[in-house]
C-alpha cells in the first residue's frame, strides 16, 4: 500500500525485523522513557510485525498478537522526524485491511491499549474507548476497539 509515498507491509526478513525494533528503541525507550524490559516483553515471535517506509527508508512499525478473539495491535511507533505525515494511519489501514483479508479473521475484532493523548487517532480510524483510564509502563492508557471493516 502507498500513501502518500509511504509504503506499508509486513516485516519478513531479519533486517526488517531489526529495523521495526530500532524505530521501537527510538520512541519507546528514548523518546518515552520506556525500561527497555517493558519494551522487549519476549512476545516479539508471536507476533505479525509491519514495517511502514518512506523515501526508501524504515520509519514506522507496529505488531499485531492474533489472540482467541482479536487482534491486538502493539508497539505502534512512527519516528519523531517523519510525524505529521499521516504515516501511522496508513500503516493501521494497512495493518487492518491485510488481518481482515486473512481466512483466521472469523469472530475477531480489532483491540489495542492506546496511549491516552493518541485516543483521537485511534478514534479516527474506527476505534472506540472500552475502558478507564490504567497506567502502563508509567503511561496513562485507555482500551480501544474496532470491529472488522471500519476504519
Amino acid at each position: 500500500m502507498t500513501d502518500m509515498h509511504t509504503t506499508c507491509r509486513r516485516a519478513v526478513t531479519r533486517d526488517d525485523l531489526a529495523a521495526c525494533f530500532a524505530i521501537r528503541e527510538a520512541v519507546f525507550i528514548g523518546e518515552q522513557n520506556v525500561d527497555a524490559e517493558l519494551e522487549r516483553d519476549g512476545l516479539d515471535d508471536d507476533c505479525i510485525h509491519y514495517l511502514a517506509e518512506a523515501g526508501g527508508r524504515a520509519v514506522g512499525t507496529a505488531r499485531v498478537r492474533v489472540l482467541d478473539d482479536c487482534y491486538k495491535f502493539q508497539r505502534v511507533a512512527v519516528l519523531k522526524a517523519a510525524r505529521g505525515r499521516n504515516i501511522g494511519a496508513a500503516l493501521m489501514r494497512f495493518m487492518m485491511a491485510d488481518l481482515a483479508a486473512t481466512d483466521e479473521n472469523s469472530g475477531r475484532h480489532f483491540f489495542l491499549s492506546s496511549q491516552v493523548h493518541a485516543v483521537p487517532f485511534y478514534e479516527r480510524l474506527g476505534f472506540s474507548v472500552c475502558s478507564d483510564e490504567y497506567p502502563e509502563a508509567g503511561i496513562p492508557h485507555r482500551d480501544m476497539r474496532a470491529e472488522m471493516g471500519k476504519g
